[in-house]
């Protein structure tokens, strides 16, 4: 009996310990929904992504599951980059826009203009206008979102031209 016991026991630990394993990636990274932009998008993005800095807001890149050049990722919890997302209807209405949870980020970030909207938790969305492409970066509570859009400013101004998205 104490033979039965002693392997009753070890079972649930033995069975944690592989759902464990099974859970655990090598490297943590989040998940990102991949956009499905058009191919001229798809292009620019693909131009982003080679540009994109190695650090944003002091944290390593981390690129989100599924890989593809349209995310991109940094740090834990992680900055999330989209590349090729559709339009905000909070652009497209003004009316939309209007009240706490969307703004235009004033005079933008070395020279991108972005749309702020708060999140669930404490996070922010930013979503880059008057270019041919949009760029989505989710900025997790606690991150300076301003060092976030510095970072990144230089490398969708090289990447996404100025202009109207399709």
């Amino acid at each position: 009996m104490n033979s039965l016991r002693h392997r009753l026991i070890g079972l649930p630990a033995f069975v944690l310990s592989i759902t464990v394993a099974g859970c655990s990636s090598a490297d943590d990274s989040g998940s990102a929904a991949v956009p499905s932009p058009g191919a001229k998008a798809s292009g620019l993005c693909r131009n982003l992504d080679k540009t994109l800095p190695a650090k944003v807001a002091g944290q390593s890149r981390r690129d989100p599951s599924p890989a593809s050049t349209l995310t991109a990722g940094w740090g834990n919890p992680e900055i999330i980059l989209r590349c090729g997302v559709p339009q905000p209807p909070k652009m497209i209405d003004p009316k939309v826009a209007e009240g706490h949870d969307a703004d235009a980020v004033p005079g933008g970030v070395n020279g991108v203009d972005w749309l702020m909207e708060k999140g669930d938790g404490g996070a922010y969305r930013f979503t880059c206008a008057n270019r041919e492409a949009y760029v989505e970066v989710t900025v997790p509570e606690g991150v300076d979102s301003s060092a976030v859009l510095i970072d990144l400013a230089s490398a969708v101004k090289k990447a996404i031209p100025e202009g109207i998205a399709d």
